[in-house]
């Protein structure tokens, strides 16, 4: 045991860099394994803890107020029915900040979806204009208990007593009104009624949605909303973070392993004689093997260690949605199992790795076999004797020699750096995609900027006049959506009119062409999805007890309500309901035209009687994944450092036999170390080169992948510019010939005496 520390802390010693980057490396890949898992705990358990704990509906139904929802109790499969409750579709205006908020007349605190106060307290009859809001609403609207709410054009105010959390859909300006509970004297104009089911298999969700329809009627059901919807939508940012960090994680454990095993290999044979000595000694091929293995596992433990620290003791420190994810998944009960299994199972991987590397190192004879005077295959290929016949300097081509001339070691050598830049590319190509949703929205479904919504005193000249004056709009398109009842009637989804076919809606298509026709219309992937039917199908839909049937001829990327979207033009709404009017206005404003000053104007142009948004971006909620590529960038480029040293070392071990050779026929020091440099940015180019080719389908794949899944649809992948990929090819080439410059000097100013002893 003795000699085994010995010959350990020497090796350390003459490693000490290397050793440095694998415990760095170690540290990053774990640290990213374990906020990936932090971030799918919080994404999922959230919500579910608020569905549990508030006895959640699994169906919500919006109705007309002549609806008979006393009948469903009786259903097959329903476990529990909430009261129709009456609803009124309101804008209320809290410190500047506008909303659509639905008030839900609640007479009593409610059995079956129960808000969970986080703030004041429950309705009181002693205050009939007091209301409770939703949390994500309260914090759009900056509102807290105590606050007034206005509602514009009403002369009503209303008083916040409380905020609760719920586990219905949250509120989203411009696509998900938010909930407001009220005294029912406070809805004074409702709308309709809404009525929530629990059932008692939540996997017969759709058979009950159904079910629920054929006996209300299709007329008198407007809306219909799942747990499956709520669950999916309180998640989707989360998850994809945590699937981002997982699938990188993962990516950078198996280039680590490989790097780790390549360092191994590399070292085996530069101490082929050391090795034969301590067998020679006495030495066992199991305690050979040990050594390798030992050293190299306690390197992955040191890293280990120091990640579940870091994310222990400052994870939840890290601001935004990463350190919310982490408090958050501290307090869950698997949280002490997951931080032990996620840094052994990473040292267990790395260890087996090194075992396999190791194992080589215990079939080394006691007696060291002679160097072949020759290596096979070694000769000058005609291409390079043809080279260096046309007078090209013949450190670039023996450079290139040396670096091709062992096939299996220098493809094993090209692999294993390629991955950890194949995976760079990838994270480059999402860096890019985001980066295109933040200026080039229009080509990503988001061509306007912003979302007017007048209320009821304003007509649709009024509102028109009123927009077309306004400088910096370009383009004004008007819009209606309703929800309609898909066949089968298991689901709703959103038909929306946008635009008309004189002024038609420039959407972003993917497939198809655009709605130009009577009964034309793109649909969304989710949409697509969900009826099972491709471009060029026909669909059949209702709304209210009108049939709308509508031939989809196009696919377009469709970022709102998870895809399931079907939109034509208004003049084809409105042929099928003549009384069918505009209920909002998307704005296409000039290049350069700020949206915040437009929507100032415009809101004090029409002296409140306009409900002015921002589009939302997806890409809003991806701003903290910049963060993340940065850093899971930062630890890939560690491990290829480790694989680029070790190649390094083997190019200046392998060339040392042939440095007598060199200087015998007229090479002079820094001729050969421009040779070992040539091999090594050779090595480095040939890796960037087949990292990018790979790299540029696989990144394309994923994230379409990715879209396809959301509902979004696949086209929204973007690949980093030309003029990027080669300067990070480039970049890869001469750094590692930068990093090989040192120790090939080193190399090539050994003594006469040491060059002799290396080869001997």
């Amino acid at each position: 045991m003795r000699a085994t520390l010995r010959w350990a802390h020497s090796d350390l010693r003459a490693h000490r860099g290397e050793a440095l980057f694998i415990v760095l490396a170690t540290a990053g890949i774990v640290a990213s394994l374990l906020l990936a898992t932090a971030l799918f705990g919080y994404a999922t358990n959230p919500w579910q803890r608020v569905f549990t704990q508030s006895h959640g509906a699994h169906v919500w139904l919006h109705t007309a107020r002549s609806a008979e929802t006393g009948r469903l109790a009786a259903l097959d499969g329903v476990e529990s029915v909430t009261d129709a409750y009456l609803v009124e579709s309101a804008t209320v205006v809290s410190r500047g900040t506008r909303a659509t908020v639905e008030l839900r007349g609640t007479p009593s605190l409610p059995a079956v979806g129960r808000p969970l106060l986080t703030a004041g307290h429950w309705l009181d009859a002693g205050e009939p204009d007091g209301v409770v809001l939703e949390s994500r609403l309260a914090t759009a609207l900056l509102a807290e208990p105590g606050d007034t709410l206005t509602l514009p054009g009403t002369g009503r105010a209303l008083s916040v007593v409380g905020i609760a959390d719920s586990a219905e859909p949250r509120y989203g300006p411009g696509e998900q009104p938010g909930l407001v509970w009220a005294q029912p004297s406070a809805v004074r104009e409702p709308g309709g009624r809404v009525v929530g089911l629990r059932l008692a298999d939540p996997d017969d969700t759709d058979y009950a949605v159904q079910r629920t329809v054929t006996v209300l009627g299709a007329g008198v059901v407007g809306e219909v909303s799942t747990w499956q919807q709520a669950r999916a939508e309180a998640q989707s940012d989360n998850r994809l973070l945590g699937q981002v960090l997982g699938l990188f994680g993962l990516g950078a454990l198996i280039a680590a392993g490989l790097a780790v095993h390549g360092a191994i290999g590399t070292r085996i044979r530069g101490h082929l004689r050391d090795i034969s000595v301590l067998k020679a000694i006495g030495f066992t091929p199991a305690q050979v093997v040990r050594i390798f293995l030992l050293q190299h596992v306690a390197y992955a433990v040191l890293g280990a260690v120091a990640a579940v620290a870091l994310t222990e003791g400052l994870g939840a420190r890290i601001p935004g949605r990463l350190g919310d994810a982490v408090g958050v998944w501290q307090g869950l009960p698997g949280h002490t199992v997951t931080m032990g299994a996620v840094p052994v199972g990473a040292v267990l991987f790395i260890g087996a790795v090194t075992g396999l590397a190791a194992w080589r190192a215990g079939r080394v004879p006691p007696v060291p076999v002679p160097h072949p005077a020759a290596v096979p295959g070694g000769g000058l290929p005609g291409v390079a004797r043809r080279a260096l016949g046309l007078r090209l300097p013949p450190a670039l081509v023996l450079g290139w020699h040396r670096a091709f001339t062992r096939r299996p070691r220098t493809f094993a050598t090209v692999g294993r750096l390629a991955l950890p830049l194949l995976l760079i590319v990838v994270a480059m190509s999402a860096w890019t995609t985001i980066d295109r949703f933040h200026n080039r929205p229009e080509e990503l479904g988001l061509p306007a900027a912003l979302t007017v919504r007048p209320d009821s005193t304003l007509n649709d000249g009024g509102t028109r006049e009123l927009l077309d004056r306004e400088p910096g709009v370009a383009a004004v398109y008007p819009g209606v959506e309703v929800a309609a009842l898909v066949p089968g009637q298991t689901a709703t989804i959103a038909l929306r009119g946008l635009g008309t076919r004189e002024a038609p809606y420039p959407f972003a298509l993917a497939e198809g062409r655009r709605a130009d026709g009577p009964d034309e219309a793109v649909a969304g992937q989710g949409l697509l999805d969900l009826l099972d039917v491709r471009v060029g199908d026909w669909v059949r839909m209702t709304v209210g007890d009108q049939p709308q049937i509508l031939h989809i001829v196009g696919r377009s990327i469709e970022p709102e309500n998870a895809g399931r979207v079907i939109s034509t033009s208004l003049d084809t709404l409105h042929e099928n309901d003549p009384n069918l009017s505009p209920t909002f206005y998307q704005l296409r404003l000039d290049p350069g035209t700020d949206p915040r000053h437009v929507a100032t104007a415009l809101s004090a142009a029409a002296h409140g009687h306009l409900d002015v948004h921002p589009v939302t971006n997806p890409a809003d909620g991806l701003s903290s994944m910049r963060a993340v590529i940065v850093g899971l960038t930062c630890v890939l480029a560690l491990i290829g450092l480790i694989e680029l040293l070790s190649a390094i070392g083997g190019t200046i071990r392998e060339g040392e036999r042939d440095l007598l050779a060199l200087k015998a026929i007229g090479l002079s020091p820094r001729q050969i170390t421009a040779i070992t440099v040539t091999a090594t940015g050779c090595t480095a180019l040939a890796s960037a080169a087949a990292a990018t080719a790979l790299a540029l389908p696989l990144s394309n794949w994923l994230i379409n992948a990715q879209g396809h899944s959301s509902g979004i649809g696949a086209g929204i992948a973007r690949t980093p510019s030309p003029l990027l990929l080669l300067l990070f090819v480039a970049s890869a080439a001469l750094g590692a010939a930068a990093l090989s410059a040192l120790p090939a000097t080193r190399a090539s100013h050994r003594r006469l005496a040491d060059t002799l002893s290396a080869v001997a």
